[in-house]
């Protein structure tokens, strides 16, 4: 990966791109091979990139200052996750990954100084980690107001009952951010939306039972949970924030999420790219390279369409969110415009790879069934299709015109 300043923007952020690509060539990449194996020749070498990165101050760049993190704008973070999202490994070796991460910002923004004692702190030192146990099997996990997982409070407890899934990295997590429904009464307003409530659940509570690991994309053995939770019983200062926050929690995390995946995203499309004009230019194939095929060239052409359209598109939605604009519609279009192109891009690559890249030899396999995932997860393409008309419609209605969104 070569990476030149981008005109125009500030210098402390170019200087975090360029650093950050330093070490994703010289020491992530090089690592892959003994990375995706694991195991014990794996752990030293993540111990000492994650060391390297703490050294050049790029470790936790959504974390402030004071909780070790790099305390650096929304905007400057999103310009690194495009170079970080190079490899698969970078966002763990450089301490940002999901779903630590977002519960992290979560605890910093609605928990009490005694949670982030308990759980926040641990948390980022690495002490402990954590999973966030939203998504239901019998309920539209396009709608988080269907939810039916419920706490009801008895005295200083809540007593949790509930069902769910897709609960990422549920076997390694010491606590879980359960989002659940109370009971109508106890909400501090009387929205719908206002009986929802996020609480902390220790792992090893009497009653939570991990039932399987969800099989996605044929891998039997990955840590996507699925959960039961029966009677589970904790202390009714684990809720977060007050009683009625929960959905606003869960969308804070959600819109900062939507962007950086689209800018993980964006780099894997990069990196996708760099592979298939480096293929189509050395492979040899009916009597000249891939090059000099109409088609390939095509490809090309298109991917690099593709990838421009959705850089600038992420780029223009993560200004919005940094200046504190409303960036609700821009968030949903690059939602759905982003991993499509993700997709094809990608698609693209595996085409001109031939057999070697339907392969486990090259990460376009893996990219490939992420991309198709993105279009469900942090919800479907259809639901921010329908909130993206609902929004444009609204500005019209209001006197609004073309100019949506400036």
């Amino acid at each position: 990966m070569e990476i030149a300043p981008i005109p125009g923007l500030a210098d402390e952020v170019n200087d975090i791109r360029l650093r950050t690509a330093k070490i994703v060539n010289d020491k992530i990449i090089p690592a892959e091979p003994i990375l995706f194996k694991g195991g014990k020749d794996a752990e030293p070498v993540r111990a000492e990139i994650k060391e390297h990165v703490k050294e050049q101050g790029l470790w936790a760049p959504h974390l402030p200052v004071e909780y070790g993190g790099m305390g650096v704008g929304f905007l400057a973070h999103a310009y690194m996750n495009e170079v970080m999202a190079w490899s698969p490994f970078s966002a763990r070796l450089f301490g940002v990954v999901a779903p630590n991460s977002g519960n992290q910002k979560v605890l910093l923004k609605y928990g009490t100084e005694e949670q982030k004692k308990k759980w926040l702190e641990p948390l980022i030192s690495g002490e402990m980690e954590s999973c966030f146990s939203m998504t239901e099997p019998d309920n539209a996990g396009s709608d988080p107001r269907s939810i039916q997982t419920r706490a009801v409070r008895e005295g200083d407890e809540w007593v949790i009952n509930g069902h769910k899934w897709y609960t990422s990295n549920a076997r390694r997590a010491d606590f879980a951010i359960v989002m659940c429904r109370t009971a109508r009464e106890e909400a501090e307003a009387g929205k719908p939306s206002d009986t929802m409530v996020q609480i902390i659940v220790p792992m090893n509570s009497p009653g939570l039972e991990i039932v399987r690991s969800v099989p996605v994309w044929g891998h039997t053995h990955g840590d996507h949970c699925e959960i039961t939770y029966t009677d589970v019983r904790v202390p009714v200062e684990n809720a977060l924030g007050r009683v009625g926050s929960g959905h606003a929690a869960a969308q804070d995390r959600l819109g900062a999420g939507r962007v950086f995946h689209c800018m993980n995203s964006i780099g894997a499309m990069w990196r996708a790219f760099d592979m298939m004009v480096t293929r189509a230019m050395s492979r040899e194939v009916h009597g000249g390279t891939l090059e000099t095929k109409q088609f390939v060239q095509g490809f090309i052409a298109d991917s690099y369409m593709d990838i421009q359209a959705a850089r600038l598109m992420t780029i223009n939605c993560a200004r919005v969110m940094d200046e504190g604009g409303d960036a609700r519609t821009d968030i949903s279009a690059i939602k759905v415009f982003v991993p499509a192109a993700f997709e094809r891009v990608v698609d693209r690559a595996i085409q001109v790879h031939g057999a070697l890249g339907v392969s486990g030899d090259t990460p376009l396999a893996g990219m490939y069934t992420g991309a198709r995932t993105l279009r469900l997860a942090d919800g479907p393409d259809e639901v921010h299709r329908i909130l993206i008309a609902k929004n444009v419609f609204k500005h019209y209605k209001a006197g609004g015109s073309w100019d949506f969104g400036t």
